[in-house]
């Protein structure tokens, strides 16, 4: 499939209507287009910034609905991956291009499974990165439990037995400021070790916004699409850290296993966010991907 645009893409910010309610997007770099769905839901887009590949693709940051300068939904029930998805879509047509590919990070990756899935004709390929074909009770146990040993993992680093309180306090979080700073608190948990890049990482830790309206959107169901994932026509590209408290590995490798034909690249001493402890593979499993 290609990605070739048919017009080009303006650099910089871009702001659109869809279904009422403003989208804001921004663009930079060149080459194929890439689409890029940030995590959270709530997180603000800059933590994914991605200048490496800005080099090799055409980058489409989005400002998920809620958060950022993007638009806010009415009903914060509506904030659902059904309709992430459907803004992920206005965008692909307003860009004008036959295919993207797809970046999903965490709760962005639900995203991008979803979207595949829908409009497989759309997405010229799937890049997975720290998230999971499912979520419910068995997803948040094991969530909860990395969470719980989090300070056993690291016995040398005394700030990180304050993380599991820290982590209750983000999910009681009831407004934009207490959730901000509750993730702020628990950021190092994103990472295999934060305090041994403190000094690179602490800026973006201090700059870090969330909204904690589409904390509260309302699913149907929990996010399952496992038995989907043998039907998955886009070619797929799978990236997850060992140290990810969201399973470490465990669910990467479900996707992978049931996605005939996907990649799976593991970045051994990252968590969460491989592409801030291991920028060079992470780009680099990216550009093959792309290239192949």
């Amino acid at each position: 499939m290609s990605s070739t645009t048919s017009r080009p893409i303006a650099r910089g910010r871009h702001e659109i209507n869809i279904e009422g309610t403003r989208q804001v997007f921004h663009v930079a770099g060149t080459g194929p287009v890439c689409l890029v769905h940030s995590g959270g839901p709530g997180i603000a887009w800059e933590y994914l910034r991605l200048p490496a590949l800005e080099e090799h693709l055409t980058m489409v940051y989005l400002e998920p609905i809620g958060t950022g300068s993007s638009g806010r939904l009415d009903d914060h029930r509506d904030y659902r991956i059904d309709t992430y998805t459907r803004f992920v879509h206005g965008v692909v047509e307003h860009l004008g291009v036959p295919t993207v590919f797809l970046l999903g990070h965490s709760h962005g990756g639900f995203v991008a499974q979803r979207y595949a899935l829908d409009h497989p004709d759309r997405v010229a390929g799937a890049i997975l990165y720290s998230t999971s074909p499912v979520t419910g009770e068995e997803f948040w146990a094991d969530a909860m439990a990395n969470i719980s040993g989090f300070p056993q993992r690291l016995p040398h680093r005394p700030a990180a037995g304050e993380i599991p309180d820290a982590f209750q306090r983000a999910l009681a979080a009831q407004d934009d400021e207490a959730y901000t700073t509750s993730l702020r608190e628990i950021l190092p948990a994103y990472f295999a070790d934060y305090w041994a890049h403190e000094q690179d990482l602490e800026p973006m830790r201090a700059a870090l916004n969330a909204w904690i309206g589409p904390m509260h959107g309302e699913e149907p169901a929990p996010f399952d699409v496992r038995d989907q994932l043998p039907d998955f026509k886009v070619p797929a590209l799978i990236i997850s850290g060992v140290h990810d408290f969201f399973g470490g590995t465990r669910w990467a490798r479900v996707a992978h296993e049931s996605i005939a034909g996907s990649r799976l690249t593991v970045l051994e001493n990252s968590g969460h966010m491989g592409h801030l402890e291991q920028p060079q593979e992470f780009a680099r499993a990216i550009v093959e991907f792309v290239r192949a």
